[in-house]
């Protein structure tokens, strides 16, 4: 009888190791704080010592637009459009700020205890254990 993953692992572990990961991550993550500095006049990048900011990018996508409405098929209207709109995407992206929340180094091991600890038990019931076996059995033979 295959167990997880087509192996002779344990389906028991594979389980475990799979509700240990879910819970240990979605701790993890539920601890992250998303914050964000972006705004129109917020400098995104910066060119030769001057910032570009936010509102500035603004101006090359509204001309782009502009071309597009007057000829669709103008190159350098998309070209304006696109690129104006990755830098935008871009500098959102850019702008954003990761942090843990206030919390004690008892609960931070507790949850990276479960997240990577469930990990590990499930990759371990993904491998055979006939494989394990006979690794063992080597092992004691040298």
């Amino acid at each position: 009888m295959n167990g997880a993953g087509g192996t002779s692992g344990g389906i028991g572990q594979f389980f475990l190791g799979l509700v240990m990961m879910c819970g240990g991550f979605y701790l993890l993550l539920e601890s992250v704080v998303v914050s964000s500095g972006f705004g129109l006049g917020t400098r995104l990048f910066g060119v030769g010592g001057y910032g570009i900011t936010g509102g500035i990018v603004l101006i090359p996508l509204v001309i782009g637009v502009a071309i597009i409405f007057y000829d669709a098929k103008s190159a350098i209207g998309w070209l304006l459009s696109i690129c104006a709109f990755a830098a935008l995407v871009f500098g959102v992206i850019a702008s954003v700020n990761l942090s843990l929340r206030t919390m004690s180094g008892f609960e931070l091991i507790c949850i990276l205890a479960l997240a990577f600890g469930g990990l590990g038990l499930f990759l371990r019931s993904l491998r055979s254990a006939a494989r394990d076996e006979e690794a063992a059995a080597r092992r004691l033979r040298s």
